[in-house]
């Protein structure tokens, strides 16, 4: 496995994360309620906390990339693949669509498509997998327009926003994922 390398969709660029991306609009998206309200970061962020993650970030053999916004080079989030395991053709997929003005554009399931392309066809996975809270309705119907199917359901599995939530694992195979997007 080698580091993430550069992506492009119609209308985004993947850049592999590195420090270059700490900013303070950066730091507002995961202190922003609305933002981290189903992630784990959970607020509070300082920028030199935001810098130490990024640097460590950038130091690991992982897949990890900022979606850029092609025309205006603005960064609006990001979208991991961590871990990964070689082994059973495995990767957990994250995503993270930080700049609020930019929601409902359809650039989450863009680049998904673009990361997931590459998995499957690159690196060849055999399985994508996820977890998500399961109150949160767009994020769900994102993954079952990608093609992911319901493997699970961890019960009050965590706490959002002061109260058990269930947690809802999803999976993605290539086979299933070809046989998807034709």
């Amino acid at each position: 496995m080698s580091k993430a390398p550069i992506i492009e969709s119609e209308r985004l660029l993947l850049e592999p994360i590195s420090v270059k991306f700490c900013s303070n609009s950066y730091v507002g998206w995961l202190n922003d309620e609305e933002v981290y309200r189903y992630l784990e970061t959970g607020g509070n962020h300082t920028i030199e906390m935001l810098k130490d993650f990024l640097i460590a970030a950038e130091a690991k053999d992982i897949l990890f990339w900022a979606i850029i916004i092609k025309e205006t080079k603005k960064h609006i989030g990001n979208i991991k693949i961590d871990p990964i395991n070689k082994r059973h053709g495995l990767g957990e997929y994250g995503i993270l669509m930080g700049d609020k003005t930019e929601w409902g554009k359809g650039y989450a399931k863009e680049t998904s498509i673009a990361v997931i392309d590459y998995c499957f066809k690159q690196l060849n996975f055999r399985k994508m997998t996820l977890g998500v809270i399961e109150e949160n309705i767009v994020a769900v119907k994102l993954y079952q327009n990608l093609g992911f199917k319901q493997e699970g359901l961890y019960v009050e599995h965590g706490i959002y926003e002061g109260k058990y939530c269930n947690v809802i694992r999803m999976a993605l195979f290539n086979k299933q994922y070809n046989q998807h997007i034709q």
